[in-house]
């Protein structure tokens, strides 16, 4: 390599084409910025929570494509992954991955069943972080304006992990039941954790009520920014005096 071309790279124009290249590539390969728009993952994910998302933990996709290069396993039961939705591949969702292809799930007043199991839930010891930071407003009240104190904070249990969702107090339930329903082979199954307050796959239509796999985007790794709320005029900039301190670098469960 010459003289000007080691100084075009190092010194000049060409840094700058390096720079913009690798940022692209982290940005196609393996990370991406997304904000949660809606309520529908309290208490796990708030309104206004940046997060960044692992692509490449489920296998490289080819850019501007939902063909995969290669794959290397794909979403297991807990995951929170952010997805194509199934009846606009111009919108992006953020759900619980909950049923596996070929899993038998039912849903009923706050129960769910995969395989004809019942998913354990537990209250909580104690009050958690993800629960206290919870506001009135973060909540679809009733005419009284009941708020926080319409729901009841639960633990689920699946395999491994631990994770917590939302269900309204007895009586008060917009879930009903769904299914049993199959999961087809290469789709996955998904819910929202603020489970009477979430568009997913109990009430999408049938023959787009499940994700395939060629629409996942990745899955949710932690927050590295969260607010109350933003700018008046740039509203997907932080408002930096509703900056929610305790959620900096918060792992997604």
């Amino acid at each position: 390599m010459n003289v000007f071309a080691l100084r075009f790279w190092k010194e000049g124009p060409g840094s700058f084409l390096l720079a913009i290249g690798l940022a692209l590539f982290v940005r196609w390969a393996l990370f991406e910025a997304y904000v949660i728009p809606s309520t529908s993952m309290i208490p796990t994910l708030l309104v206004n929570d940046h997060i960044f998302v692992n692509k490449i933990v489920y296998g490289l996709r080819a850019p501007f494509s939902e063909k995969w290069f290669t794959e290397w396993g794909g979403p297991s039961r807990g995951d929170v992954i952010v997805f194509k939705y199934p009846a606009d591949k111009e919108k992006y969702f953020i759900k619980r991955v909950m049923g596996l292809p070929g899993d038998r799930v039912f849903y009923e007043n706050g129960n769910l069943y995969v395989n004809e199991k019942l998913v354990e839930k537990t209250i909580p010891q104690g009050l958690k972080e993800e629960w206290l930071l919870l506001r009135d407003s973060d909540f679809p009240g009733d005419q009284s304006g009941g708020g926080r104190s319409l729901y009841v904070h639960w633990e689920e249990h699946m395999a491994d992990r631990a994770y917590s969702v939302l269900l309204r107090k007895e009586g008060g339930g917009s879930s009903g039941s769904f299914g049993p329903v199959k999961v087809p082979d290469g789709q996955y199954l998904v819910l929202g954790d603020n489970r009477d307050n979430s568009q997913d796959s109990r009430v999408w239509e049938e023959g787009k009520r499940f994700v395939p796999r060629e629409y996942l985007i990745g899955r949710a790794s932690f927050v590295w920014l969260s607010c109350e709320s933003t700018m008046p005029v740039v509203t997907f900039i932080c408002n930096p005096l509703t900056i929610r301190w305790k959620r900096l670098f918060h792992t997604v469960n």
